[in-house]
């Protein structure tokens, strides 16, 4: 069989190290030519921002952040970033602080340092996204992608459970949803195999609190490898659903992907036997779907998008608008009746099988 395929691998430095979060993010600084940053979030890390402040200029904070980054806000910290005359980003915390570093970035060229406190994965990818009057806009740009990413696996446990598990589930939707988008090639799902394999046992140890640091390391680990294939390939029908659920319904990010990555799965499944098997196999199950809904429960994600705030009066516009953005690419066509009736199964939280 002939293999052929367009990949583009998108450049960019890891330092992974327990512990070692301000002494890397100092070295990536230096190394940027850095000495007047922007710090974003950093509320969980305080030991770490303590230690940055000591060692630079530090020109301006912003300390809250908002799920989906409102353009709003988007627009007063690429103000602030203007305005303090900073010369990079460093975004301490979860998805939501390197989505507003991201914008920064994107309108300013500064270079972003991300330190992730979650597992969300946004760190891997050149994908911004902004939420104005109940629309979630996103894009691809070269210039959001961090330049350095810090992973520090002390700084995610402090993480609640539910938190924690939530938040690698969306990771886990990364390495899933990457397998059937736009530019999914036999690099990106290599990397999501991996990714996965690291996740699902990560998250099982996150879940019973016996492995400790490991589970963290492993769980990072796993979230840079699936946010790297998606960046890659691109974000495919599983996201699409999410971004409107959270762009339009406010619904919230890392609990939406728990929800509503297994139905998409089951829809897909028939269509695209050998993502199906890739997933499958990181779950040591029959079948793709039922593995990450098993998972789910496992791990104590939320049971239906009921649960989340969800309600049957949204479920027309939310297949309205996410039919609207699905790709073509998606190996089984959709409807906004098919996409209706997925949303109305997890609304009630109907088992996967």
């Amino acid at each position: 069989m002939e293999i052929r395929f367009n990949h583009t691998t998108l450049g960019q430095r890891v330092l992974f190290g327990a512990g070692a979060a301000a002494t890397n993010i100092a070295a990536a600084l230096h190394d940027l030519g850095s000495s007047r940053p922007l710090l974003v979030g950093g509320g969980h890390a305080a030991e770490v921002v303590d230690q940055i402040c000591e060692q630079f200029a530090v020109v301006g904070r912003i300390r809250e952040v908002v799920q989906h980054v409102p353009a709003e806000r988007a627009r007063d910290a690429v103000a602030l970033a203007q305005e303090v005359d900073a010369d990079s980003v460093v975004a301490i915390g979860g998805g939501s602080a390197t989505g507003l570093a991201k914008i920064i970035a994107r309108d300013t060229g500064l270079p972003v340092v991300a330190v992730p406190t979650t597992f969300s994965g946004s760190e891997a990818t050149d994908i911004w996204g902004m939420t104005e009057d109940e629309r979630k806009t996103t894009g691809t740009d070269p210039r959001v992608l961090p330049r350095v990413v810090v992973y520090d696996a002390t700084l995610t446990q402090g993480l609640p459970t539910d938190l924690a598990v939530h938040s690698g589930l969306n990771a886990l939707a990364h390495a899933v949803d990457s397998l059937w988008a736009p530019h999914a090639d036999p690099i990106n799902r290599a990397m999501a195999g991996e990714g996965m394999r690291a996740l699902v046992p990560g998250l099982r140890g996150l879940r019973a609190g016996t492995e400790g640091l490991e589970a963290h390391e492993r769980v990072l680990y796993g979230t840079y490898l699936s946010g790297v294939a998606l960046a890659s390939a691109g974000a495919g029908m599983h996201h699409k659903i999410c971004h409107v659920l959270g762009g339009t319904f406010n619904l919230p990010h890392a609990p939406t992907h728990a929800v509503v990555l297994p139905y998409v799965a089951a829809y897909n499944s028939e269509a695209d036997p050998d993502s199906e098997a890739r997933i499958a196999e990181a779950f040591g199950t029959p079948h793709a779907a039922s593995g990450l809904w098993d998972l789910a429960r496992e791990v104590g994600a939320p049971g239906s998008l009921g649960e989340i705030g969800l309600t049957e009066d949204d479920v027309d516009l939310a297949a309205e608008l996410a039919t609207a953005a699905i790709p073509d690419s998606n190996p089984r066509p959709v409807s906004q009746e098919s996409v209706a009736a997925l949303l109305r199964a997890a609304l009630r939280g109907d088992a996967v099988r």
